[in-house]
Order: C-alpha cells, then sequence, then structure tokens
C-alpha cells in the first residue's frame, strides 16, 4: 500500500492571502526570517488579514538560513507561552522549515531532536494547532511537504526531519510574493525545484501520481525559469506554481543523494555556506550520470518528454549537458572548486562526509545502492570537475 500526502486545500493565483481572513481560531503564532516580507509590505497584510478573521497574532520573527535546533527549541517555548491554535509559518524554506520543528516540540516538549531524525516516527500533531504556510521563493516546496531540513551546528549536519505528520494544512502559493526575488536566488530555488522534480521521477518509489507532476513540472521549469531569472514576471508566476508541483512529488515519492550530499556539505566547510539550491544544482549532472550507470531508463523517459533523441545513455548526456548550461546561463558553479572550497579543507573532510551522506533520510530511495566510498569518490570528481566515468 502506497500513500499520497498534500495539503487539505492549496490556495493560488492573484490576492491568495486574502483567505488569511477567513480563518478560524483565536490565536496564530506568525513564524518568519530576515527582513524582506516586512521590507516589501507582505507582512503587515498577513498578520492584518489574520486580525480581520478576529485571531490574536504574535511574530516570532528573525529565524536565519538553515535553522539551527536552537532556533527550533526556543520558538517551541514561545508557542507554549502563547498557546496558539494556528501557525502560520510565512518565507521561504528555513522559516516554513524551522516553524515544522517548532509545531513538533510545541505539541510535544518532551521530544528529542534525535528520534526525529529517524522518518517517519513522529508523533501524533494537531492536538493543540493547525499548521499554515505561505511560501515566498520558488524552490523549496515546503510549503506542501512532510519534510523540513534543521542544521545541527555542533556537527555541522542538516537533517531532513520526514514524516507526514508535518505536512501542512494549508498551502497559500501567492505569486506576488516570489516577484521580490534577486536573479541569483531565483536561480538557486529554481534549480532546487528541477532537482525535486528528477530525484522524484527517478527514485525507487514512483507513483502514477508523482511520475505525473514529476514530468510536468520538469518541463515547466526548463521552459520559465531562465525568462524568471531575467526578470519576467508571467514566468516567475509560472516557477512558483511549478516549485510547488515538485513538492508534492518529492513529498510522497522522496528524492536522492543530490540531496544528501547537499545537506551534508552546505555547512561543512570553513569557506561559506554553500545554498542549499547551488548545491543541487552543482550536483544534479554528475549525479545523474551517476545513477546512470545502474539504470539510464527513467532518465531517458524524462528527455523523451523534453524532446530529446536517442538511447537512455545518450539522453543522460544531453539531459547533463541542458543542465549544465542553465547552470552556466544563471552564473552557478561547475564544482565545489570553483564555487571557492579550499582544496586542503575538501580532503580532511570528505570521508565524513559521505558517511554522513550514506546515513541522510534521502540516500534510501536514490535509484542506485551507495556506499561511503562511492560517495566519496563521486565527491571528489565533483569537486575537480571530472567526468563521472563509474
Amino acid at each position: 500500500m502506497q500513500r499520497f500526502t498534500v495539503p487539505r486545500d492549496v490556495y493560488f493565483g492573484e490576492n491568495a492571502l486574502d483567505y488569511l481572513k477567513e480563518l478560524d481560531g483565536k490565536k496564530a503564532m506568525v513564524v518568519v526570517g530576515g527582513g524582506s516580507m516586512k521590507r516589501f509590505g507582505f507582512l503587515d497584510t498577513i498578520v492584518n488579514n489574520i486580525k480581520e478573521a478576529g485571531l490574536e497574532v504574535e511574530l516570532i520573527e528573525g529565524v536565519e538560513p538553515d535553522p539551527s535546533v536552537t532556533t527550533v527549541k526556543n520558538g517551541a517555548k514561545k508557542m507554549e507561552e502563547f498557546e496558539p491554535d494556528w501557525i502560520v509559518a510565512v518565507g521561504g524554506g528555513s522559516p516554513i522549515d524551522a516553524a515544522k520543528g517548532m509545531w513538533i516540540f510545541y505539541e510535544h516538549p518532551d521530544a528529542k531532536f534525535e528520534d526525529l531524525t529517524t522518518p517517519f516516527s513522529f508523533p501524533k500533531l494537531r492536538n493543540k494547532a493547525k499548521f499554515l504556510a505561505i511560501t515566498s521563493t520558488s524552490g523549496t516546496g515546503t510549503e506542501v511537504t512532510a519534510f523540513s531540513v534543521i542544521t545541527d551546528y555542533d556537527t555541522g549536519i542538516k537533517w531532513p526531519l520526514a514524516d507526514f505528520e508535518i505536512t501542512p494544512d494549508v498551502a497559500i502559493v501567492d505569486p506576488a510574493l516570489a516577484q521580490t526575488m534577486p536573479p541569483k536566488l531565483v536561480a538557486y530555488t529554481g534549480m532546487d525545484a528541477l532537482t525535486h522534480a528528477i530525484e522524484a521521477y527517478v527514485g525507487l518509489i514512483p507513483q502514477p501520481f508523482t511520475d505525473a507532476l514529476a514530468l510536468d513540472t520538469i518541463q515547466r521549469i526548463f521552459k520559465d525559469i531562465y525568462p524568471s531569472f531575467n526578470g519576467d514576471e508571467k514566468a516567475r508566476e509560472e516557477m512558483h506554481y511549478s516549485q510547488c508541483m515538485a513538492g508534492m512529488a518529492f513529498s510522497n515519492a522522496l528524492l536522492g543523494i543530490v540531496h544528501s550530499l547537499a545537506h551534508k556539505t552546505g555547512a561543512a566547510f570553513s569557506t561559506g555556506h554553500i545554498p542549499h539550491g547551488c548545491a543541487n544544482a552543482i550536483y544534479l549532472p554528475y549525479v545523474i550520470k551517476f545513477n546512470s550507470y545502474a539504470d539510464a531508463s527513467r532518465y531517458g523517459n524524462i528527455g523523451r518528454f523534453l524532446g530529446m533523441e536517442g538511447t537512455d545513455d545518450e539522453i543522460v548526456n544531453q539531459l547533463c549537458d541542458l543542465i549544465r548550461s542553465y547552470n552556466k546561463k544563471m552564473n552557478i558553479p561547475a564544482t565545489l572548486k570553483e564555487f571557492g572550497v579550499l582544496e586542503e579543507e575538501f580532503n580532511e573532510k570528505v570521508a565524513d562526509i559521505a558517511a554522513h551522506a550514506q546515513e541522510d533520510a534521502c540516500t534510501g530511495t536514490n535509484p542506485r545502492k551507495t556506499n561511503p566510498q562511492l560517495l566519496e569518490k563521486l565527491l571528489t570528481y565533483i569537486y575537480h570537475g571530472k567526468e563521472i566515468d563509474f
């Protein structure tokens, strides 16, 4: 038996934020990241709409990129004091992911973070609050997913928390919020969404529902991402919807080692954080080639859906070249070395990173079986930009 889970309601299109005026409850805790939502006036609109529905509102502001376990637990304590019956998370992946974590500890204060790192083992939620997510970026899909990525800065490891319990009850996908993204963020989040769709399609537990969503999303992203990068408003709106569809696909079909590697390298190096979407964009063509040595057929299906011709192996090369061409057009580095990771530090850490990536929740559904040694070799090839031949 398989399962397909998405939010009960997804509100999208122009003025989708107006739904907040219809919320039924007493108190709403709004969780938000940096200043962009406030700067562009969206936070005021959200708060005023919730108040118009008759709810008392309090804010948790300043959630950092790649939110920490500490941020999650501090937010949960504030929720315990305020006792909201709605948690409203606003922004990109970081504040929404953090709010999901806060939700767990708000409802279960005695829960241990280490226990939550075991996929699909969460306690029941919705005993105290429901969850509404409003996405401002076009990549993570977290407004419709069963995932939350929280960073343990003591170890430098990002942990993907996974359970259908944290799938939001309501998602709002209002394209106005996406219009404010700078081009670099458009590029990174868009390639993150593309990775979600591709990994959902080629993974080990595909479904008819997720296959349809993933294939259509891949085609839509290749059409819209570069015009969106260049500021086309209609393309940016379409990317906002596509990333949501990709989220629906991967939340149910799960992911693969592009994400495992991105999770474990994002905060690993002293030369600076590797943004998640940037890491995915760098790793994706290498992983496609790596996985194709086990099975190229699903990549062949993707390419044919895009209009490519040839054998599965020929299409794999075409697909990798296409992804690299988009990366280049959007100024995304081709290798970890080009990103700026120091070779000496990389060599010191790569074995440990590979071992942690093997344990990542996303590795189990990768279409090719891996081990730490294979992942270390793969990362080394990615660092230097070597053509995958194994």
